[in-house]
């Protein structure tokens, strides 16, 4: 809320601007540096149940770092900063700035792996009982997770970007493990991108051959 923005501010010396653009729903992934301040914004894949099903988007996280800290920033309530602050992630020291942040963003692209892997078995249950039924429950439930895919394939290009950028060095200084590091998330990320394309060109040539029988069976 406004409190707690106004207070980081005046505690840590942070550019408003960029606290404000971490908390935009709307706000793409980006680099940018303004004095001793760096921001980076990640997008970053949620899955939220509702009723029978579970539905993909992402959303934005904010990471400031200052000459001292790290702060992270998020609209809501997010498991990926959770599994941090509750020690899942091992061996993670939080004083080497640069490391801390290449591990948050490993940690990200993790994520999108794990849920792609979801949205494909999603994906292949629905076929199965299209392929049975022929009703549009199932069919809206496909375009559902089609959206889903279109979302974390625009998200994981940002991202890519993002992480080219910190690459060069000119953000935040890198040293020889967080390059190792920092090309282990690239990987990850370039991984995911390619699976989101494989699955949404499957899927979108499931939903066109779908089209065509129902459309056979109309005539």
């Amino acid at each position: 809320d406004e409190k707690e923005i106004n207070g980081l501010i005046q505690e840590f010396s942070l550019e408003p601007d960029f606290l404000r653009a971490a908390l935009d729903e709307e706000e793409s992934s980006r680099i940018e540096s303004e004095d001793d301040n760096t921001l980076i914004i990640l997008d970053a894949p949620v899955a939220e149940k509702n009723g029978d099903s579970i539905s993909y988007y992402t959303l934005p996280i904010g990471i400031l770092v200052t000459q001292s800290h790290v702060i992270t920033v998020c609209l809501r309530e997010n498991p990926i900063i959770a599994e941090f602050t509750e020690g899942v992630v091992k061996g993670v020291q939080t004083e080497l700035r640069t490391q801390f942040v290449l591990h948050l963003m490993l940690r990200v692209a993790t994520r999108f792996l794990q849920f792609l892997k979801q949205i494909d078995k999603l994906s292949s249950s629905l076929e199965k009982q299209l392929r049975k039924s022929m009703k549009n429950k199932e069919l809206i439930q496909l375009l559902d997770v089609q959206k889903s895919l279109v979302y974390f394939s625009t998200s994981l290009k940002a991202d890519e970007t993002t992480l080219e950028k910190l690459m060069r060095g000119r953000y935040i200084k890198l040293y020889e493990d967080d390059q190792d590091l920092l090309e282990d998330v690239l990987i990850e990320i370039k991984q995911a991108i390619e699976m989101s394309s494989i699955y949404l060109n499957i899927l979108s040539g499931t939903m066109d051959a779908f089209a065509s029988v129902i459309s056979n069976n109309l005539n």
